[in-house]
């Protein structure tokens, strides 16, 4: 088995490209041999190796790896030379309509009710009405001419699919200034690297019809074909107009964690509940591209966030100690860990509650009706060693003394001892912040 990932590095990676990479590692196995990463590179205006670069490090980000990566932009006396036998076996003909006139005729069919084909009149030409037009200036394309029948393949996501060539326009492979279009490429590439699997989105499936009789008529045997279905937002609505929003690079500044991205996209478009993995070995032994049905999966952002909150809140001290350290809470141990875990949807987040803990702040001046109440808990604070026992036992004497409780009773002292309404369970907080600092915020 071999599969490729196929980007275009005209582009930051989005959650998109993204879905369509993890699909291809994970039916590979998980084995970098399994797999080519090939840039479609023969843009050479659009290309650019920042956008390379950015790929690369998405990919690793997320644990995707392979074992072979080529570039188009390297292989063009391959498509060349197909283009050749294409001509020579009357498959790949020249073509001089102009833009212009390929929108008059695509009007005129549609006038007339039918579906705006390419009629093939490039065929009747003959060899002096071609000398002429390119005296005029005229350079041609190139189309694929397509051989009667049907095209039929089993799509391992969209089961028996079926195409009648009749009903496909011829597709251009060569433009005029003769650069290569991306169907020609693609199936060159295909059938010389011996790819045996293709996922992609469906929005190749009229592509793959045409590519079948591409690998046919270069006397190759085509892959298999797996076409998802696109992501949409959570409205329902394509992401096209949103994808700076969602690139890898940008989720990754967000703080979000590689296996919350990896659990959402292997899962999206299956009725499996999604839920985090340890690692992608695990979703790749878990991995089953039968599971994907036919309808538009719902990409929603809080999605995401909950399934990252899951993966923080389980980390272990062992494995959360080193980030924290990269982080610079170089002061935190494995009591503030299990503290305020529970409270973080980033790693990042952690910042906040170390600046409580360990940090120096001044609060906001408590209320008015607050002054005195805060004047009695700083009188009643207890003597240290602390521990979690120390918060309830506290606020218990500072009840009876004072009559207050609830949120009257609570909601004070953390804002005071922490300057926010809402965090980590206090008990754990309280011996972190410790007797010292919990008496400066009280005054």
């Amino acid at each position: 088995m071999l599969l490729r990932f196929a980007p275009s590095p005209t582009g930051l990676l989005h959650v998109g490209n993204a879905r369509v990479a993890l699909a291809n590692f994970l039916l590979a196995g998980g084995q970098p041999a399994n797999l080519v990463l090939r840039f479609d590179d023969t843009d050479q205006e659009r290309s650019r190796q920042e956008y390379v670069d950015g790929i690369l490090r998405d990919l690793h980000w997320l644990g995707i790896c392979w074992q072979e990566e080529v570039f188009q932009s390297q292989r063009i006396d391959l498509y060349q030379a197909a283009a050749e036998r294409l001509m020579m076996a009357g498959r790949l003909y020249p073509c001089y309509e102009s833009a212009e006139d390929l929108e008059y005729m695509r009007r005129r069919l549609r006038a007339r009710g039918l579906p705006p084909i390419y009629d093939r009149s490039a065929l009747k030409l003959t060899e002096a009405d071609r000398i002429i037009l390119e005296t005029q200036g005229r350079k041609p394309h190139w189309r694929f001419k397509l051989a009667e029948g049907t095209i039929a393949w089993t799509d391992m996501v969209r089961g028996d699919c079926r195409y009648d060539a009749a009903h496909l326009a011829d597709p251009v492979l060569i433009r005029e200034d003769g650069t290569f279009l991306y169907m020609l490429p693609s199936a060159v590439d295909d059938a010389d690297l011996g790819i045996t699997h293709v996922i992609r989105g469906e929005d190749h499936v009229t592509n793959t019809a045409v590519q079948i009789q591409l690998f046919e008529a270069l006397g190759a045997t085509p892959p298999e074909f797996a076409h998802l279905p696109l992501l949409v937002d959570a409205d329902g609505k394509g992401l096209s107009k949103r994808l700076g929003s969602l690139s890898l690079a940008d989720l990754r500044e967000q703080g979000l964690e590689p296996m919350a991205v990896n659990a959402l996209l292997a899962r999206l478009g299956t009725s499996e509940p999604i839920e985090p993995f340890e690692d992608i070995d695990h979703l790749v032994r878990d991995f089953d591209m039968t599971r994907f049905g036919r309808s538009a999966p719902r990409f929603d952002p809080a999605d995401l966030e909950r399934l990252n909150q899951k993966i923080i809140h389980a980390l272990s001290w062992e494995l959360a100690q080193a980030r924290l350290r990269a982080l610079g809470c170089d002061h935190a141990d494995e009591a503030f860990w299990e503290a305020v875990r529970g409270n973080l949807t980033v790693m990042a987040d952690v910042m906040e509650w170390y600046g409580v803990v360990y940090g120096a702040f001044n609060p906001e001046a408590p209320a008015e009706e607050d002054r005195d109440f805060l004047a009695q808990a700083l009188a009643a604070l207890p003597a240290e060693p602390w521990d979690a026992r120390t918060w309830k036992a506290w606020t218990d004497t500072l009840k009876a003394d004072t009559g207050r409780k609830g949120k009257a009773l609570f909601l004070p002292l953390r804002r005071a001892l922490t300057g926010r309404d809402h965090g980590p369970e206090m008990s754990a907080m309280l011996p972190l912040i410790g007797r010292k600092k919990a008496a400066e915020r009280l005054v």
